[in-house]
């Protein structure tokens, strides 16, 4: 993190630690680590692949637990350290703002430079808002979380000598890297993860399969209250033949 001016980290724990050979129909898994730095601030980073109810207020929570977990009842509140809360997803947390890198503060509103506490920060980083193709949204990283990124979208996809090549002025992601690889070459390993990837694109095709049922119900009760098919059109995204389709 010294690229863009912030402490070195000096501690990474594992809050939630698994060994896939023991929960190997566990599809749901979910990575937890807190970290904290040279400063003693503390950082709670937790991986997620599937947006749920309430995943926003489920963000909140993990921060106050890991602020609230500092002093005991009685203590003096001035031992509080800063939190730092880092959410990685693959599906877009507030799909109108258009970043790969998104952070929330306790700010005034009658004037956002007034900062209320530097106490309270929630990231949310979207690996998933990458385009394949043309990289959009790197730039607006700092050089270190660029390398992260890439192989976190790209470990899958890229080959080995492209991978290397990114990443050879990075040696901390580099290391990722060769774990992640020694990791893949184990056969049984590599079915486990194979296992995973398929449980959790059936997942993705059958929310998308919720959601345009969902459409077509709206769809039909208003058609059955005389809305105009063109406005029920407008309203719902849906094709004008495929409205004048529902019963």
């Amino acid at each position: 993190m010294t690229d863009i001016g912030q402490p070195q980290i000096v501690k990474a724990t594992v809050l939630s630690p698994f060994n896939i050979q023991s929960y190997p129909d566990d599809k749901e898994i979910r990575l937890d680590v807190r970290v904290e730095d040279e400063t003693r601030r503390f950082y709670n980073i937790e991986v997620q692949r599937a947006w749920h109810t309430g995943f926003n207020n489920r963000s909140l929570y993990y921060w106050s637990e890991t602020y609230e977990a500092q002093i005991e009842r009685g203590e003096f509140y001035d031992l509080l350290r800063p939190v730092r809360s880092v959410v990685i997803t693959e599906f877009p947390v507030f799909p109108e703002l258009k970043r790969l890198h998104t952070v929330f503060e306790l700010r005034s509103r009658e004037n956002p430079k007034v900062l209320l506490t530097d106490h309270l920060q929630i990231h949310y980083l979207r690996v998933g808002n990458l385009d394949r193709q043309k990289l959009t949204g790197l730039d607006d990283l700092c050089v270190g979380l660029q390398h992260w990124v890439q192989f976190w979208a790209f470990g899958l996809e890229w080959e080995e000598k492209k991978m290397s090549a990114v990443l050879q002025d990075a040696p901390e992601v580099q290391a990722a890297y060769e774990e992640y690889k020694r990791f893949i070459a184990d056969p049984v390993m590599r079915e486990k993860a194979k296992a995973r990837e398929r449980y959790w694109t059936d997942r993705r095709l059958d929310r998308a399969e919720g959601r345009e049922e969902g459409r077509e119900e709206v769809a039909r009760n208003l058609k059955r209250l005389g809305i105009p098919s063109a406005t029920i059109a407008e309203a719902t995204g849906l094709p004008l033949s495929e409205i004048e389709r529902l019963g």
